[in-house]
């Protein structure tokens, strides 16, 4: 069953963590693009997001979303380098290094990434707006 804040704010407050999580894997892309054999990380947000949306309305959620049990599950999911829903992208142009990060894709993905965080950011401050302006009646 879902709280009425997270239902007030819509798709957005489920948005926000994945789209930082996307933004912190893009940017390792572009810190890895001389390191031999590293290869490019994304997220499949769309899945993820699907499986953020069932979770926080108490269904069962499809594609091995990690729940945390205990306080110590997910960070130690994270700790061993992978993240639920993250797949590593196909390069476009294969390197003799075994590096699959194409540093124009990333910077270009990285920027979409950022005008998506923002949105999402700006649609969040504008509902916590207008919810202090009717607490405070102003």
């Amino acid at each position: 069953m879902s709280n009425p804040i997270s239902s007030y704010m819509g798709v957005h407050a489920d948005a926000l963590p994945l789209r930082e999580q996307r933004m912190k894997l893009i940017a390792s892309n572009l810190a890895n693009a001389d390191t031999p054999g590293y290869q490019a990380q994304d997220i499949d947000f769309n899945a993820a997001l699907d499986a953020a949306r069932m979770q926080r309305e108490g269904a069962a959620a499809p594609g091995g979303v990690l729940s945390a049990t205990h306080e110590g599950h997910l960070s130690d999911a994270i700790a061993a380098g992978r993240l639920p829903f993250q797949l590593t992208r196909q390069a476009s142009q294969p390197s003799l290094d075994g590096n699959t990060v194409d540093p124009d894709a990333e910077r270009a993905a990285y920027g979409r990434a950022a005008l998506e965080y923002r949105a999402s950011l700006s649609f969040v401050e504008s509902k916590v707006r207008t919810l202090l302006t009717a607490i405070t009646g102003q």
